[in-house]
């Protein structure tokens, strides 16, 4: 029997079509989006035990109370029914637009987030200890960033679950009312939405703190009838004494928080009685010059509070508020907070630095980034309060957020990047492609060099070439031009790639001479890497170029020996023999021939093997060579065990061996290095250099009585200024 959610899925093309046929396209989205949602939700209970439609009716009705458009609402049901769609990007992008399709899909991530935060978190560490909502908080701002609708659809959702438990009369989870306190008040705080902060705080403290919610709120209702008389008495009078003055003005009585009565209470250490704003009044007037002329009048009418004044229109908030605020006593000594500001201004306050773009029907592209309608200018000013929003928990946290910072890019999105990083990590974090091509970079319009540590906030614009990539330097550490292990390894990787090339250009050049002169041209270069074990012709040029597989590997191939039973090729064990040649014993055979790989050039007291050749003895290997290991595999009953033998008394045995040398290329770098193998009197026999731009990759055969001893000598190298590493092949 099929579940109503399966039943509710497959219905989702009639659901489509329905939605489709009854409305047009662009018009009356809210009804639209509701019509398709009520099928998947009208029966479902959230989390909390609220009915879902119920819940999705209440955040669009909150929406709406807000200022949001009807396409802001719309997207509060797509966000529930997306869960109950097997495809929702798709199948909500044909019914409604790619806009919406996104928005149901970063909040719902976003949603998913927080609840594994609150199942993870013991309902005390949300205060007890800040570092425990890191996390999702950091997961919050990337999302918002994304799509800036999603900030008022979490609080409006918020916000609503706070009023479902008030009106049912059931205690709150204290983490819910936790986060609603300390995360998402704050955030409506830093966006200027007044009426959602307020709110949201008394109704989390109401769950939190009920005894001293009560106690407050029955202060407030011991003397209400007298307060509100006396309130609306001065209201009444104030506004006919500023028309009589010209001033046309309306005055509004201003509603109690309770929780910013607590606040203030136990901030400044006030009895209830002198909290300023138990009796404040609101004055809206046409203009700005209204606004001061008011504010004359009342200051002459009573007697004002002077350190308690603020002008926040010649100094606006960072998050735009404007008004002035001042607190006056009547002549009964009764404190009384007044607020003037212009209609706009007021507009302003109650919906925030979001009314700039949250409340205008979405363009072709949606509203993530500046795509959206509204200016740019605007979507900065919001991004830089959601920051300020991270910084103001931070600091609370005693450092919560300390190890990274967020800058935006042109297009309004924000970028989180390590503490201390530069345009460079900035170019890396945006795109691979960017940072290999980046030159140059304006932060806040202004050209800076490019290891400038960013600071949170800040607009970044990389300048770039078509094509090139990173430089060198950006891998010294004391230059300062990475901070992120990430863009660091994004360098080494494309110097590595870069180096990869060119010894597989060297390795596939030495393959077709090779084959040339063996008039072999016609045989396919990847048919001859599998058939000696590669699984590509690139890997195969690969260890040839890095000469750690010999060409005679591939002589040996072209010009196969005559096939010898194998009974003439299987050696027998016997007991150990006490010499051999080339200073080698050879276990049960003493007179077998015996030669040194040139591919590993191995040297006492390295472990080693040997392998039975064809007419050629045995080929003694380093037992850690790649080649070696090949060649067992491949004829595991012709390898035999070896081990050195000891040289006559009178004899000083040496061996060749290779050392690779990778360095800053400079002048006089090959005399220094020569010096330390003349003074150390090793040998050099053979040396090959290659320069790269900048680099110097050199190659030292040198020869050796001990290998130990080599491995001292390298360490007097590796000091040789500009040497990045020196190790035997």
């Amino acid at each position: 029997m099929k579940s109503h959610a399966a039943e509710q899925v497959e219905a989702v093309p009639g659901l489509i079509a329905a939605a489709e046929r009854s409305l047009p396209r662009q018009a009356d989205a809210l009804a639209r989006a509701r019509a398709f949602a009520e099928p998947f939700i009208a029966s479902e209970t959230l989390d909390t035990g609220e009915n879902t439609l119920a819940h999705a009716d209440a955040v669009a009705d909150i929406l709406r109370s807000m200022g949001g458009s009807e396409a802001m609402q719309a997207a509060s049901y797509l966000v529930y029914a997306s869960v109950h769609l097997n495809k929702p990007q798709e199948v909500i992008a044909k019914a409604f637009g790619e806009s919406y399709a996104t928005l149901a899909l970063e909040t719902n991530k976003l949603v998913r987030i927080q609840q594994q935060a609150r199942a993870a978190d013991d309902s005390a560490h949300l205060v007890d200890d800040p570092r425990s909502r890191t996390e999702p908080v950091r997961k919050m701002l990337l999302a918002f960033s994304r799509d800036l609708r999603v900030v008022m659809l979490r609080l409006a959702s918020r916000l609503q679950t706070l009023r479902y438990f008030a009106a049912a009369k059931r205690p709150v989870q204290p983490i819910i009312a936790r986060e609603a306190l300390n995360v998402f008040a704050p955030l409506a705080n830093r966006l200027g939405i007044w009426q959602v902060k307020w709110e949201m705080e008394d109704l989390a403290f109401r769950f939190l703190e009920p005894e001293q919610y009560r106690a407050v709120a029955g202060m407030l209702d011991e003397k209400r009838v007298e307060r509100e008389a006396y309130v609306e008495q001065l209201r009444h009078g104030l506004e006919d004494e500023l028309k009589a003055q010209g001033i046309s003005a309306q005055v509004h009585g201003r509603p109690k928080h309770i929780y910013s009565i607590v606040k203030k209470m136990r901030g400044k250490s006030l009895d209830f009685e002198q909290v300023f704003d138990i009796r404040a009044l609101r004055v809206i007037v046409p203009g700005v010059k209204d606004c001061y002329a008011a504010l004359d009048w009342v200051h002459s009418r009573f007697t004002p509070l002077l350190e308690e004044f603020d002008d926040y229109i010649a100094r606006p908030k960072p998050n735009g508020y404007q008004s002035l605020h001042t607190i006056v006593r009547d002549e009964a000594g009764r404190a009384i907070e007044i607020q003037i500001r212009t209609q706009a201004m007021h507009d302003h306050a109650e919906h925030g630095v979001a009314a700039h773009w949250v409340y205008k029907e979405s363009g072709s592209k949606g509203y993530a980034g500046v795509a959206a309608s509204g200016d740019y200018d605007s979507k900065i000013a919001v991004l830089r309060q959601l920051l300020a929003w991270e910084r103001d928990l931070a600091g609370s946290a005693d450092g919560l957020f300390e190890d990274r910072i967020y800058v935006l890019t042109p297009q309004a999105t924000i970028i989180e990047l390590p503490q201390g990083a530069t345009p460079v990590d900035f170019a890396y974090s945006v795109h691979t492609s960017l940072g290999h091509r980046c030159r140059g970079a304006r932060v806040d319009g202004v050209m800076v060099p490019l290891n400038t540590h960013l600071q949170n906030g800040q607009t970044v614009e990389i300048v770039s070439v078509k094509e090139g990539g990173p430089s060198r330097d950006w891998l010294n550490a004391e230059l300062g031009f990475l901070a992120s292990h990430r863009a660091r390894a994004k360098v080494r990787a494309w110097f590595n790639e870069q180096l990869r090339h060119e010894t597989v250009a060297r390795g596939r050049e030495m393959v077709e001479r090779l084959l040339q002169r063996e008039g072999r041209t016609a045989l396919k270069l990847e048919e001859l890497a599998s058939r000696l074990g590669f699984k590509t012709a690139e890997d195969l040029f690969a260890v040839v170029g890095k000469d750690e597989f010999s060409l005679r590997n591939i002589e040996a191939l072209l010009h196969p020996p005559v096939e010898h039973p194998p009974e003439e090729i299987l050696l027998k064990k016997a007991r150990p023999a006490s010499s051999a040649k080339g200073g080698v014993l050879v276990v049960g055979i003493d007179s077998l021939m015996t030669q040194l790989a040139k591919c590993c050039k191995p040297a006492p007291p390295d472990g080693i093997g040997g392998f039975v050749t064809r007419g050629k003895g045995v080929s003694i290997h380093r037992a850690d060579c790649s080649n070696f290991r090949e060649l067992a595999a491949r004829a595991p009953e012709r390898v035999i065990e070896v081990e050195w033998g000891r040289p006559l008394a009178d004899q000083q045995a040496v061996y060749p061996v290779d050392v690779s040398v990778e360095a800053a290329d400079r002048q006089g770098l090959l005399r220094d290095i020569s010096e330390v193998f003349t003074k150390e009197k090793m040998n050099v026999i053979g040396v090959q250099t290659q320069s790269v731009k900048g680099t110097a990759w050199m190659t030292f055969t040198v020869e050796v009585g001990d290998s130990h001893r080599l491995a001292k000598v390298l360490k007097v190298v590796d000091g040789v200024a500009g040497v990045r590493s020196a190790r035997r092949r």
